[in-house]
């Protein structure tokens, strides 16, 4: 079968089969962190995802992990993900250089709710590594500014050595209409920036709690009293969305690895509303 230089070749997959990708680069953000552009062996395959999905990072010989996608969903030739090396499967991929490969599955899971924010305040928290998986949301939202209020990002890291994406981040501080707020837990020589963890932002940051949707990521504990945070200021808990961060294998709720109470984080989530899953977060034997 010919295709033309303009179709978009489509390929069904087995989704518990990895499709192999190519490192075309790799970056070290942070002392434990690094970030891997992928590319697709196979030619003419465009990777589409929504903003908040993950995929499943196969390295050979070693496992498999989920990690969420956090480059930019316009870029359909490549897939980047940022990644912390806590585990025998994320230390392995550190090791990784580009030109080697890796097996990936997916996109899985829901998605921030971007296309529902327009005419709102959007309000993006998080914490840590927890801005990965809220970078591809916020490039989506930027992209299409006119769509929305005030756009706000507030960020917080445990120290300033350990902030992602620097470079950008001073970047967004420079648009006139995209508001960014930077603290660090622990303050260190030359740093003239907040210090405290990033719900102390919440209070005197410039939105319309009446009229904010709320995308939140970081740690449970912190998206827990984040929540509770943005709803003390006014926030309906309805428009309120965090994404989990779960001890997920398949990636399409077979295996049960994931199980939250009622629900599959790989097949219902990441993304949840702080609605859904109010009772449920609060509870340490789930």
């Amino acid at each position: 079968m010919e295709v033309s230089e303009r179709e978009i070749l489509v390929v069904e997959k087995n989704p518990m089969l990895p499709q192999i990708f190519q490192i075309r680069s790799r970056k070290q953000e942070t002392s434990d962190t690094f970030t891997l552009e992928l590319e697709p062996v196979e030619a003419g395959v465009e990777f589409i995802f929504k903003p908040g999905q993950f995929n499943m990072l196969y390295v050979f010989g070693v496992g498999e992990v989920p990690i969420s996608i956090s480059g930019d969903p316009e870029k359909v030739s490549r897939v980047t993900h940022t990644t912390r090396m806590v585990g025998t499967v994320t230390k392995a991929m550190g090791k990784l250089k580009k030109g080697d490969l890796i097996g990936v599955r997916g996109p899985f899971g829901s998605s921030w709710p971007v296309d529902k924010c327009s005419g709102c305040d959007v309000v993006i928290v998080a914490g840590g590594i927890g801005l990965a998986p809220l970078r591809p949301a916020i490039y989506y939202i930027l992209r299409r500014r006119e769509n929305y209020n005030k756009a706000i990002l507030l960020y917080g890291a445990r120290t300033p050595d350990d902030i992602l994406y620097k470079h950008e981040i001073e970047k967004w501080k420079s648009r006139f209409d995209f508001e960014v707020y930077v603290t660090v837990d622990r303050g260190t020589s030359g740093w003239k920036g907040n210090v405290g963890v990033v719900t102390t932002l919440i209070p005197r940051a410039p939105f319309d709690p009446q009229n904010t949707i709320a995308f939140v990521c970081g740690p449970e504990i912190m998206m827990r009293f984040t929540a509770l945070e943005l709803i003390k200021r006014g926030v309906s808990e309805n428009n309120i969305f965090i994404s989990m961060e779960r001890n997920m294998k398949c990636g399409i709720g077979l295996c049960g690895h994931c199980q939250f109470g009622p629900v599959f984080v790989c097949k219902d989530g990441p993304v949840f509303s702080y609605s859904q899953v109010k009772n449920l977060i609060f509870k340490r034997e789930i």
